[in-house]
């Protein structure tokens, strides 16, 4: 009496291991005064490291999360409806942050702009807009594990993975992106599009250049489309340079015709850089003008709230404090992931040289009793179940090569990373001692 949706929802990802710590993180969660043997959450990538001055802006700009505008109330005028169009105010503010981001090296149009209700309902609104169900888009691994559920799920599309390894750091290459290509070929899917993230979820690291031009030259020959999933672009702490698919497509203009330009799609979210999840802001910049009208209709299904655009357009617009927020939130994000990297270097544990995210890429390969998955998995349930944290195996990120885990370090305090990382070495030094 179901829909065939409802009914199966293998496509979904539920079952990933990545959704299955979470739920033991839920069942047992750690605290520090009434539960210090729980589990602590090292499988959320989000960022907590500068609500203090996010509150203290909030503090000393009353009226903007009072809804007012020199002290008049704006409070009719946000609860009444608003167009799906978005607050003009709050794109033009967007579209230059994301300029700054980006070291001005690119400038975006508002009329470009699309919001949606986080990067999770950008990515999907993309897939509706670019392909049809059975269609494939090609996806670099190790990659993000919701977008089993972001891209496939409601869309029908398929995700066909472009194989990357350790032995360079796990950087796409002509030869992969082939051989990806050539396999859809062989499954008789159509092959619409390359979806990258740049910083890479679950790497942490920035694209190269030659990455970017390497994707374009793909773009341009296989006559398919480009989405580069940016939310943590101002996450960048170690080489502050992030080159943006914007950047590299506006620096080859004598190459790159405007057909090509309409088939690059950029995706960004204030959810990472700005620490709000919650706030559900998120964004598609596209250069086709049928993508950015369809995209802006289904806008509908999940518009960010009216009071939501306002504060965050009055934020945006202190370019002081701005600049502020982003230095310092990027030099916590450092001295973070220095905590952890150098714990785990402490007991011969390393992580791939990462310079973005909130998150590293750690190999436990020497940890495992063989080099196959299903050690990888043991050794996932013994860091969930003895240890006490929640991490993510490679193998839920679609990695091709077991061993590999990702751990976040962003969403707790210094104190709780302290306690988890001395977890870690404990574990580690039992591990090899075995």
């Amino acid at each position: 009496m179901l829909s065939k949706m409802i009914s199966s929802d293998s496509s979904h990802g539920q079952d990933s291991s990545y959704f299955l710590g979470w739920m033991e993180y839920e069942k047992n969660p750690y605290d520090e005064i009434h539960n210090p043997n729980g589990i602590i959450q090292m499988g959320l990538a989000e960022n907590q490291l500068s609500f203090d001055l996010l509150e203290q802006w909030l503090a000393d700009n009353p009226d903007s999360i009072g809804l007012k505008s020199n002290g008049q109330s704006l409070f009719k005028e946000l609860a009444l409806f608003q167009d799906y169009h978005g607050f003009p105010a709050f794109k033009n503010e967007m579209v230059e942050f994301m300029g700054k981001l980006r070291g001005n090296r690119v400038k975006f149009d508002a009329d470009k702009l699309v919001l949606t209700a986080g990067a999770t309902s950008a990515n999907e609104t993309l897939m509706f807009c670019l392909a049809d169900p059975g269609d494939a888009f090609l996806l670099p691994v190790p990659y993000y594990p919701g977008f089993e559920r972001d891209l496939k799920w409601r869309t029908g599309i398929e995700i066909v993975p472009i194989q990357c390894s350790s032995s360079n750091d796990f950087r796409i290459t002509s030869s992969a992106l082939e051989e990806a290509y050539n396999e859809a070929q062989i499954r008789d899917l159509k092959v619409k599009g390359v979806l990258i993230t740049n910083p890479s979820n679950p790497l942490g690291t920035t694209m190269t250049r030659e990455e970017l031009d390497l994707l374009i030259d793909f773009v341009v020959a296989k006559e398919v489309h480009i989405v580069s999933d940016e939310i943590y672009c101002g996450t960048v702490f170690d080489d502050t340079t992030f080159i943006s698919i914007a950047e590299v497509v506006n620096d080859r203009t004598l190459e790159v015709s405007e057909s090509v330009r309409s088939r690059v799609h950029i995706v960004y979210s204030l959810s990472k850089d700005l620490g709000v999840p919650g706030f559900r802001v998120g964004m598609i910049y596209s250069g086709d003008e049928n993508v950015v009208l369809a995209a802006t209709k289904m806008s509908s299904f999940g518009l960010i709230s009216s009071q939501t655009q306002y504060t965050l357009s009055r934020m945006l617009s202190d370019k002081i404090f701005m600049k502020k927020y982003m230095k310092k939130n990027r030099k916590r994000l450092r001295k973070r992931k220095d905590i952890l990297v150098s714990g785990l270097k402490s007991v011969g544990i390393k992580c791939l040289k990462s310079n973005a995210c909130l998150f590293c890429w750690v190999d436990m390969r020497s940890l495992l009793r063989s080099n196959t998955f299903e050690a990888e998995k043991e050794l996932w349930k013994r860091v969930v179940y003895e240890v006490g944290l929640n991490i993510s195996p490679g193998s839920s990120c679609h990695c091709s090569e077991p061993g590999w885990f990702r751990m976040c370090f962003a969403n707790m305090s210094e104190e709780t990373l302290h306690v988890a990382v001395k977890r870690l070495m404990t574990f580690v030094k039992k591990m090899k001692q075995e």
